[in-house]
């Protein structure tokens, strides 16, 4: 089936208790194993994309892998662009083809963050297409974006409902104790603020820095109303890992398809495992009744 718009999607999720598993693709392997294991469950799977994987494959190849897979298959797929600061990119992504964009001008002050976000509105509308943008610091590394520790900021849930009430958001990403990459000790996620900031926006809240987090937080935040939840990290790891572990294992096997599949299945298993974990499993149906 064609692509699908994120909003629709999130607030069926938020509205049934679920969340929909958000994974950065790396290639065309990966984006097929993502939606190859959201149809053995049943389930809408967002596919998500960094300005530097696009910069890397192009914005034409990333939309034909994406269409590639999403046309012949019977669950909603999402193309979405995570974290980008480039209003160009975020205008190009929306014209070639995502079905949803995010601002990140988290590192404004909150009138100048508002503005940049008001402007990418703009352009969600212009094009049709869902919108994420956020407030707060969250801490760690995404796409080369650093933040630390000390500089992190968790989001005020009275600004949030200005911002969302500003923005008519499709998900909102705040900074409630989460971290990008790998937790170094045991994450400090504020549940409290998170069911505050909910009840403030009645916005689909996207959790980032998912790698790492343990199933009764996953479960505690999803109850509190995140309705996307992100993996990245454990993608990379699981993608390199995987291709390290056959090479050791076969040392004199030269055939790149099999090093390829080998790929292909250990992230297809991560995907799935994610997929119902979050609650995906057998809600396709349900949110195709309402909006297929």
């Amino acid at each position: 089936m064609p692509l699908v718009n994120m909003k629709p999607l999130l607030r069926h999720a938020m509205d049934n208790g679920y969340a929909v598993a958000a994974f950065n693709l790396v290639d065309y392997g990966t984006t097929k194993a993502m939606v190859a294991a959201a149809e053995e469950l049943n389930a809408p799977v967002i596919c998500q994309t960094s300005a530097k994987t696009i910069q890397y494959w192009s914005h034409r190849e990333i939309v034909s892998w994406v269409r590639t897979v999403a046309d012949d298959s019977a669950v909603p797929v999402v193309l979405h662009l995570d974290h980008c600061k480039d209003l160009a990119m975020i205008e190009a992504c929306a014209r070639e083809g995502w079905t949803s964009i995010m601002i990140d001008a988290s590192s404004m002050p909150f009138d100048e963050n508002l503005e940049v976000s008001k402007r990418v509105r703009d352009i969600a509308e212009k094009y049709g297409v869902g919108m994420e943008a956020e407030l707060g610091q969250i801490m760690g590394v995404e796409d080369d974006m650093h933040v630390a520790e000390e500089d992190s900021v968790l989001t005020d849930p009275e600004d949030a409902r200005v911002f969302c009430d500003a923005l008519d958001l499709s998900a909102f990403a705040c900074a409630v104790g989460t971290a990008h990459g790998f937790y170094k000790g045991e994450p400090k996620v504020d549940f409290d603020r998170i069911e505050a900031i909910n009840k403030a926006t009645r916005t689909p809240m996207a959790l980032h820095g998912g790698t790492g987090l343990s199933d009764d937080t996953f479960a505690k935040a999803i109850a509190r109303g995140s309705a996307k939840v992100n993996i990245s990290t454990n993608l990379k790891h699981v993608f390199v890992d995987s291709f390290v572990q056959y090479t050791k294992d076969k040392p004199g096997d030269y055939e790149p398809l099999r090093v390829i599949d080998a790929q292909y299945k250990a992230c297809k298993d991560l995907f799935g495992g994610f997929i119902e974990k979050f609650g995906g499993k057998d809600r396709a149906p349900a949110f195709m009744a309402q909006h297929g």
